[in-house]
C-alpha cells in the first residue's frame, strides 16, 4: 500500500460495512424548520455526499429540551421520522452508508428556544461563557439549572427511544455525541460537574451518565450500531480541560468491551495546534481503544492516509472538506483541487452554500 491508498481500503464499522475510510464528520448546517423537521433540501444535501465511506449527520436533539441553536434537526417526533426517511432513502439509493448523531446540548442553550422559556439543564448550575443561534442572531447562552437526579432516568430514555426512531427513519446506525462541550461531555468535565449524587465527583462517577447512555441505546437497537463521540481536549463552548487523560481512560475502558461499532475522537480542532503533552496523551488514550477508531481534525488526504497507515486511527472524519466537495473521496483518489468553502453560508440560509457546490465532473 502507498501514497493515500490506506483511504481506500474497505472497513467493517460495526454493522456498516463501508467501502472507503473518507467519513464525512457531524455539520451542523440550521436548516431544518423550526419545529425541527428536517427540510427537503437536505434530502439532495446528503445525497450528494453518498461516496464517503459514512455519513454521521448533524446532531439531532433527542428531545425539545436539548435544542441550543435555531433550525436544528429533532429525531423525537413523528414528522421528524418521516423527513429523515426521505434522507435516508435517498442516500442508500445512491449506495452510501448514514448514522444520526444524537445531541443534547445542556447549558448550550437559550431560554427562547427551550419549552415554555425554561432553564437550559447542565450537571451543575455554571454558566458557560459562550453564545449561541437564537432568533435575534448570535447571543449570550442562560444560566442553567442543574438536573435532578429524578430526572436523569428521563433523559437515558430519550436517547433510547431517539435511537429507535432513528432506526425507524432508515438509518444504519447512530452516533452519541458526548463532545464539544455539549450535555454529555459537560457531565465528564471536573470543572463542570459539582454533583454529589452518584454522577459527579471522581472521574468513574463523572463517565456514568455516558456509560448509561451507551448501554441503553446497545440495548434499543444492537451495540453493533452505535458510535460515541469525544473530544478529550477541546475547550469548545468553555469546557475545562483539567483531569482529562483520566476522565477519558475510565471511559474508553468502560466502552471498551460493549461491542459498540466505532469511537470518533477530535483530535484537533480548527485554528488550534494540540501542544506535545496532549497529542502525547491522545496517543496514549488511542492504545486503550481496541475498536474501530474514527480520527477528526484538520486533516489532509496524506496526513489521514499516514495515520491510517500506522494504525493510528481507522479511519479519518472530514468536516468542512465535504462541505464545499460533495465528493470527497473521489478528488482525494485523484488528487484533485477542493472547491472553496463559503464560510457565510455555513450556518442557516437556503440552498446556496448548501446544495449548489459542484461535483468534478461539473466544475471542470
Amino acid at each position: 500500500m502507498s501514497g493515500i491508498d490506506a483511504l481506500f481500503q474497505p472497513i467493517a464499522i460495526g454493522a456498516i460495512a463501508a467501502p472507503n475510510r473518507v467519513l464525512m464528520a457531524p455539520l451542523t448546517r440550521n436548516r431544518a424548520q423550526a419545529d425541527g423537521t428536517p427540510k427537503a433540501m437536505a434530502v439532495d444535501y446528503y445525497r450528494q455526499r453518498a461516496s464517503a465511506g459514512l455519513i454521521v449527520t448533524e446532531g439531532a436533539q433527542i428531545s425539545p429540551q436539548g435544542k441550543g441553536y435555531i433550525d436544528t434537526p429533532g429525531i423525537h417526533a413523528p414528522e421528524h421520522v418521516a423527513a429523515w426517511r426521505k434522507v435516508t432513502d435517498a442516500v442508500h439509493e445512491a449506495g452510501g452508508r448514514i448514522v444520526l448523531q444524537l445531541w443534547h446540548v445542556g447549558r448550550i442553550s437559550h431560554v427562547s428556544l427551550q419549552p415554555d422559556g425554561a432553564a437550559p439543564v447542565a450537571p451543575s448550575a455554571i454558566r458557560a461563557k459562550s453564545q449561541t443561534f437564537t432568533p435575534n442572531g448570535f447571543e449570550d447562552v442562560s444560566a442553567p439549572r442543574a438536573l435532578r437526579t429524578d430526572e436523569i432516568p428521563g433523559l437515558i430514555a430519550d436517547f433510547a427511544e431517539a435511537a429507535r426512531n432513528a432506526r425507524a427513519a432508515g438509518f444504519d446506525g447512530i452516533e452519541i455525541h458526548a463532545a464539544n462541550g455539549y450535555l454529555l461531555d459537560q457531565f465528564l468535565r471536573e470543572g463542570l460537574n459539582r454533583r454529589a449524587d452518584g454522577y459527579g465527583g471522581s472521574a468513574e462517577a463523572r463517565i456514568r451518565l455516558v456509560i448509561e447512555v451507551a448501554e441503553a441505546v446497545a440495548g434499543a437497537i444492537g451495540a453493533d450500531r452505535v458510535g460515541v463521540r469525544v473530544s478529550p481536549f477541546g475547550r469548545f463552548n468553555d469546557i475545562p480541560a483539567e483531569g482529562a487523560e483520566e476522565t477519558f481512560a475510565a471511559l474508553y475502558r468502560r466502552l471498551a468491551p460493549m461491542g459498540l461499532a466505532y469511537l470518533h475522537v477530535v483530535e484537533q480542532f480548527p485554528g488550534t495546534t494540540p501542544d506535545a503533552a496532549e497529542t502525547d496523551a491522545l496517543a496514549r488514550l488511542r492504545a486503550l481503544w481496541t475498536g474501530v477508531y474514527i480520527a477528526n481534525g484538520e486533516f489532509d488526504a496524506d496526513r489521514a492516509a499516514d495515520w491510517i497507515a500506522r494504525g493510528r486511527s481507522d479511519a479519518v472524519s472530514f468536516g468542512r472538506p465535504y462541505i464545499a466537495s460533495p465528493d470527497l473521496p473521489v478528488r482525494f483518489r485523484l488528487g484533485a483541487a477542493l472547491n472553496a468553502p463559503d464560510q457565510a453560508t455555513f450556518y442557516g440560509g437556503d440552498e446556496r452554500g448548501y446544495t449548489d457546490y459542484p461535483a468534478l465532473e461539473r466544475a471542470a
